[in-house]
């Protein structure tokens, strides 16, 4: 039960905080045009600064002799992701079947994950640090493939910038300078600023992800019952569930099979009715998949981690 009311609380406060940036934007206190110009301080600065600060101050190879493996888990992750979304996005109606396929297949691989590492384990960065090497090239892969699930609808060249992005620079940097004992010569200001710019990560994508909810649901766009209903069960129950018997079998190590876990159950990317509407999808039903998604995820995240814990 502690485990379930811990898990709760950490998605709970970033509901919590997509609620003020709905409430901001609603009230206008900012402008929502505002957001389109927040969301790369929180992607492409923010987020890699907490990456590198959590790596440069926690890693080392012989603390983390398997640190390597965790890009490989990734890819086992994403392989099994990717056959299950295609097995399952024939659920849908096919008007829209590209967009339940692509919602089903990104899942929120950084933000809800740190935030429910850092609830459960809040002595430990190392978790934080376990976490970062595996989604390490899950931006690349993002940015580079989705316009795959919109094919015939977008035509447009990769984007050699976003498959480099931050992210996984950082990654590497930290990396580096951890392993060749370099560690010293990074001055303090360097670390303060990188802490403190890391520090306004979650709480900044949460306030934009509110913001862009209100954008888009004060237009009052049809809800689509019955392919929510569709959806949130394969993605928020089915997918974790699929999962979790997969990890009973394989028993990796525990830090690697919790976080498989958690990355079967969060919901979706927040970027994906984005680049859904780049491409000439339908934004209104994955906004909708998300958002409910997001709601059922304070109940079914702490849920899935409960039955995990009685099993590992």
């Amino acid at each position: 039960m502690n485990l379930f009311i811990t898990t709760f609380e950490s998605v709970a406060v970033l509901l919590g905080i997509g609620l003020i940036g709905f409430w901001i934007i609603k009230k206008k206190i900012l402008p929502g045009t505002i957001l389109s110009l927040l969301s790369p301080l929180a992607l492409e600065i923010a987020l890699p600064s907490l990456i590198f600060i959590r790596i440069i101050s926690t890693f080392s190879s012989g603390e983390f002799p398997d640190w390597w493996q965790l890009p490989l888990w990734w890819c086992f992750f994403t392989l099994i992701a990717g056959g299950l979304t295609f097995i399952f996005m024939f659920v849908s109606k096919k008007d829209y079947r590209r967009e339940f396929a692509i919602s089903l297949f990104y899942q929120n691989g950084i933000f809800f994950p740190l935030a429910i590492l850092v609830g459960m384990f809040p002595n430990d960065p190392s978790y934080q640090v376990y976490l970062f090497f595996f989604v390490i090239f899950y931006p690349p892969l993002f940015f580079s493939t989705y316009h795959f699930f919109f094919k015939e609808k977008s035509k447009k060249a990769i984007d050699l910038k976003k498959i480099f992005h931050p992210v996984l620079i950082a990654t590497i940097i930290a990396i580096l300078i951890s392993s060749v004992g370099f560690l010293d010569h990074v001055p303090r200001v360097v670390n303060d600023i990188a802490t403190m710019l890391g520090a306004m990560t979650i709480p900044l994508i949460m306030l934009i992800l509110g913001g862009n909810i209100y954008n888009d649901f004060h237009k009052k766009e049809k809800w689509e019952f019955l392919e929510i209903a569709k959806f949130v069960t394969i993605k928020n129950i089915i997918f974790p569930l699929i999962f979790l018997g997969i990890l009973m079998l394989i028993r990796p190590s525990y830090h690697i099979a919790l976080i498989l876990l958690i990355q079967a159950a969060v919901p979706p990317i927040t970027a994906v009715p984005l680049v859904t509407e780049r491409s000439g999808g339908n934004r209104a039903i994955v906004n909708q998949f998300i958002v409910v998604s997001f709601i059922l995820s304070l109940i079914t995240i702490p849920l899935m981690v409960s039955f995990f814990s009685m099993y590992f």
